[in-house]
C-alpha cells in the first residue's frame, strides 16, 4: 500500500466557539476606537463595515456591504469613508496595538504581497496600465497589497 503523500497538517474546524471568541474580539476591539470618532453615527457603522469585510459577501463594494448591514442603500458606506469625522491615524495606531496585544510577545513572520487583478474595463478604482507580475509586463490591471 502507498504511503499518503499529504504531508499538510490537518486544521481543527471551526467551532462555535472559536466564532463566539472573534466576535467578542471584535466588540473589544471596536469599544476601544469610540474615543476616535466624532459621532455614535459613524462609530456604529465601522463596526457593520468591518463586519462586512469579514463576511463571505463574494464581492465588498459600496452595494454588497450595505446590502449586509442591512442599509438600504450604499450612501453611509460611503459617506463612512469619504466625510465622517473620525481620527484615521488614531484608529490606525490603536488597531495596531490591540493586534500586538494579541499577537503577545512570541515571534510572528508577516508575509507582504502585492498581487495584480487583470481588468478589462476603467471604471474599479485604481485600474490603469501597470506593471502587472504574473507576466512581467504592463497591462491593464488593479494592484493590491496582502499581509
Amino acid at each position: 500500500m502507498k504511503p499518503s503523500q499529504n504531508n499538510t497538517p490537518c486544521t481543527p474546524l471551526t467551532t462555535s466557539s472559536d466564532v463566539i471568541r472573534w466576535y467578542a474580539s471584535l466588540q473589544k476591539l471596536h469599544a476601544r476606537l469610540a474615543p476616535y470618532f466624532a459621532r455614535p453615527e459613524p462609530f456604529a457603522r465601522a463596526l457593520r463595515f468591518v463586519q462586512g469585510i469579514l463576511s463571505e459577501v463574494p464581492r465588498k463594494n459600496g452595494w454588497q456591504l450595505a446590502e449586509q448591514a442591512r442599509e438600504e442603500t450604499p450612501y453611509g458606506m460611503q459617506r463612512l469613508l469619504s466625510e465622517a469625522v473620525w481620527d484615521q491615524d488614531g484608529v490606525r495606531d490603536e488597531i495596531r496595538s490591540f493586534a500586538l496585544q494579541q499577537l503577545g510577545s512570541g515571534q510572528v513572520i508577516v508575509a507582504i504581497d502585492d498581487t495584480g487583478f487583470l481588468k478589462r474595463g476603467k471604471h474599479s478604482a485604481g485600474v490603469g496600465k501597470q506593471y502587472y507580475g504574473p507576466t512581467g509586463d504592463v497591462r491593464n490591471c488593479q494592484s493590491g497589497v496582502f499581509l
